[in-house]
């Protein structure tokens, strides 16, 4: 009997191992670690930071990007078990106790699945591995417009408190002039107190400043999951404004957008799961093979049996209406995704171009323009042919000006990271 059942066992556990040599696995013996090559792990330096630093850093230490990483790992490991067959199946019965009557019987059943079954979750997990892999992409570019939005944004903040001290030493100067013609004589004592009280507000507005500051660097550092940033300042020109794009050619490069490419994967995925469902409706055939051991008549009995269930109750039909309802729901969903990054690539696109006129509006005639009054205004209090609120005026123009300019180039900047972020590309070279 054992000698009959021994054949049947070796062929049973056979199939399944060469059906499974034929799959299209990944190379190597962990799919997981083959997929995504990891780069080596970066530093925060101590000293001054750049932006290519700042992005290398984030694109290898971001937590979200990270787990976008576990993520498509695990789908790969779903992709090596859609592949699987089902495991054979070793039962034995044993009819009566009495040793001279027993009739012992073994049996070995194997599932064979039908309808495409295998294949259509090969199918859908490798959908489902495109898709996390999108999404990686995706997330990439959304960190790397973070991390551009709050380098620059530290950019301006240091300058901001660059400008804020240029400003408390134009506001101590004026004070002192102003003591000095109220010592002379010239002018009235309420004067110099105007003048006191214009530069304790430019103080504060220092204070708030490197307040400002402080929080761009955290924003910044926060990029790589670090709470309390090591870099002392960040390097870079804020005054180097992105490029404009074509617009028509803009548009054009939507179609390869990370997140576009998302949804329509999404969609193809959703097509596999409802493929599956469908595949699921056919019933599979259940073949077994065994033993009969009969003592009482002294003698050795094959078996042979197929079994096949009869889709009376369960067809499957609400899994395989669910699957296609979920299938136009991701169809509309992309519809939505192309309308939206559609509105929000206009958007960035015209921000990027009014900050760009306004940085050059502001360069070559605003800031000259208030640059030379104060300096008048100031020269003339001193020669005693203006008032100190003249140069008072003068002097919250320029600071006016000034921060004008830095919020334009800030905004410039934010844009052409949201372009950036929305089509997925490396981060062009600015212009001067």
């Amino acid at each position: 009997m054992y000698r009959l059942l021994l054949p049947l066992t070796f062929v049973a556990f056979a199939v399944p191992l060469a059906a499974a040599e034929t799959l299209d696995l990944p190379p190597g013996g962990d799919s997981a670690r083959a997929t995504f090559a990891y780069p080596t792990k970066a530093i925060e330096p101590s000293g001054p930071i750049t932006l290519h630093a700042a992005l290398l850093l984030a694109s290898q230490a971001n937590p979200d990007v990270a787990a976008a990483r576990q993520e498509l790992s695990a789908v790969e490991a779903s992709v090596l078990q859609a592949g699987v067959l089902p495991n054979p199946s070793v039962g034995v019965q044993i009819q009566d106790t009495k040793p001279n009557t027993r009739e012992t019987v073994l049996q070995l059943s194997q599932p064979i699945e039908l309808g495409g079954k295998r294949g259509a979750r090969v199918r859908a997990a490798e959908r489902s591995r495109d898709a996390a892999t999108a999404e990686l992409r995706a997330k990439e570019a959304d960190v790397q417009s973070t991390v551009i939005s709050a380098f620059f944004d530290l950019l301006t903040a240091q300058e901001r408190v660059r400008l804020a001290q240029e400003s408390v030493e134009l506001a101590q100067r004026a004070t002192t002039v102003t003591s000095k013609r109220v010592g002379a004589g010239k002018v009235s004592p309420v004067e110099e107190t105007r003048a006191r009280v214009a530069e304790s507000g430019v103080r504060l507005e220092l204070v708030q400043a490197r307040r400002e500051l402080t929080s761009a660097r955290r924003r910044l550092s926060a990029t790589w999951g670090n709470s309390m940033p090591r870099f002392g300042r960040a390097e870079g020109d804020l005054q180097a404004l992105p490029a404009l794009p074509d617009p028509n050619a803009l548009f054009e490069r939507l179609s390869r957008s990370p997140e576009l490419a998302r949804a329509r994967l999404e969609v193809d995925r959703r097509q596999a799961v409802a493929q599956v469902e469908r595949s699921r409706r056919i019933p599979d055939v259940t073949v077994t093979l065994g033993v009969d051991r009969n003592r009482e008549l002294g003698r050795n009995q094959a078996i042979v049996g197929v079994s096949v269930p009869i889709p009376v109750f369960d067809t499957n039909r609400g899994n395989v209406l669910e699957a296609l309802r979920r299938a136009d729901k991701a169809r509309d969903e992309l519809a939505g995704t192309e309308t939206r990054l559609e509105g929000e690539l206009s958007q960035a696109f015209e921000r990027l171009s009014t900050s760009r006129q306004e940085v050059e509006s502001l360069q070559n005639e605003v800031l000259p323009g208030a640059q030379s009054a104060y300096a008048a205004a100031t020269t003339g209090f001193e020669y005693g042919k203006f008032g100190f609120i003249d140069v008072l005026d003068a002097q919250r123009t320029l600071l006016a000006a000034r921060s004008q300019y830095l919020r334009a180039l800030a905004e410039a900047h934010r844009a052409a990271a949201d372009i950036n972020r929305i089509l997925g590309e490396p981060v062009p070279a600015p212009q001067k």
